[in-house]
This record gives structure tokens, C-alpha cells and sequence, in this order.
């Protein structure tokens, strides 16, 4: 499958690229600093998710679309996922690119209920209050987009190692940590399967 990764050179992102190389799919990366290297066989398209015509440059012929894309600074406010994503959505529909698969985090909507009372009350108020913000835009886009779409929603990340441990939260049911390997592999198995497209799940380790 050909897929487009944006986010490619954050801690999440290369671990996706590399998750897709290693099944077989045929990676392009949009990325604003080509200098960083890349595995032998990725397209590195230059170019800024905030820029819609390399956007659309960069969605000619794909299968599917991967946003990790996150700001550097969490508590403040910011509008970089809102406006990268209806570029991307726009890009999506102009080439009838099939599958769009988007790195959200717990706390979003419904999802509050789903973290520790610690996650909350005192992390999202504060520290992720930005990101929450901009996340919850985010995915309200996605959501009235039309596409078939699946939005995760991870708790703390973690640099551990693959653990193959992954499960998706029902309701009720709280979650506290995942490994960025292991949202790395659930995302990627992802684009081979329909079960959660439509949906915005919590994927965790415990």
C-alpha cells in the first residue's frame, strides 16, 4: 500500500515509518527538514503540512495517510493540528485517497472518561491544556470530513520497546500507558483492517 506519513521526525513518527517499511507498504514522508537521513526506499517529499498545495503534491497516488503530527509546546494555545489536518483532508478528497489514520490523545471528548483522575484533572487542565485544544479541533474535521478515518487516542507514551500487549478501550474501562513502538505497530496493522474505521479509540498496554 502506498502511504503518506506526516510527523515523520518525531519520536512516533519514525517509529511508524519504520513499523511500514517493515510490512512491505511504500512510504513517502512530507517533512519541513529533509537533512535528517531516511531508510533507503522512503520518498522524501520537502514541504510543510501547513503549505495545501505540497500537501496536495505530496497526496498524488497515495492509498492512505498517517498524521502524527504534534506541537512542541502542549500548554500553549496553538492551531497547528486544525490547520495541517484540513489540508489534509482537502488533499484526501481531490485525490480519493482511501484511509486516514490520525495520533490523537486521550482526554479528547468522551475519551476524559477513559483517563486516571491524575490524566484529568491536573495534566489537561494545565500542562495539555494547548494540545487538548487543538486536538479536539482536529478531530472534529476529521469527523465531518466524509473519509473513512480512525483516530487513536493514546494515554502517557512511552519509549519502551514493542511489547505486542495492545488493546483498545471499551467503555468503562481506564487506561494509563502505551509504548510509542507499540502505537506504532497498532497503527500500521491498521491500514490491513476495517474493524475500527469511524471510530476514535483509546489504544493502551495498561
Amino acid at each position: 500500500m502506498k502511504v503518506l506519513l506526516l510527523g515523520a521526525n518525531g519520536r512516533t513518527g519514525r517509529l511508524v515509518m519504520n513499523q511500514a517499511i517493515a510490512m512491505g507498504h511504500d512510504v513517502s514522508v512530507l517533512v519541513r527538514h529533509v537533512g535528517l537521513s531516511f531508510p533507503i526506499g522512503v520518498r522524501v517529499i520537502p514541504g510543510d503540512a501547513l503549505d495545501a498545495e505540497r500537501v496536495q503534491y505530496a497526496m498524488h497516488l497515495q492509498d492512505a495517510v498517517i498524521v502524527c503530527i504534534g506541537g512542541n509546546a502542549p500548554w500553549m494555545n496553538q492551531t497547528l493540528e486544525r490547520e495541517a489536518m484540513q489540508n489534509i483532508v482537502s488533499a484526501m478528497k481531490k485525490s480519493v485517497t482511501g484511509l486516514l489514520l490520525v495520533v490523537s490523545a486521550m482526554g479528547v471528548a468522551e475519551s476524559a472518561k477513559q483517563s486516571p483522575w491524575w490524566y484529568r484533572y491536573l495534566l489537561v487542565p494545565t500542562f495539555l491544556r494547548g494540545i487538548t485544544a487543538d486536538k479536539t479541533a482536529m478531530e472534529a474535521i476529521v469527523r465531518e470530513s466524509g473519509l473513512d478515518w480512525i483516530i487513536s487516542r493514546p494515554p502517557v507514551l512511552t519509549d519502551g520497546n514493542v511489547t505486542g500487549e495492545v488493546r483498545v478501550l471499551v467503555k468503562g474501562e481506564v487506561g494509563h500507558m502505551i509504548t510509542r513502538a507499540d502505537l506504532a505497530m497498532w497503527l500500521v496493522e491498521q491500514l490491513e483492517s476495517r474493524v475500527y474505521v469511524g471510530q476514535a479509540v483509546v489504544v493502551v498496554n495498561s
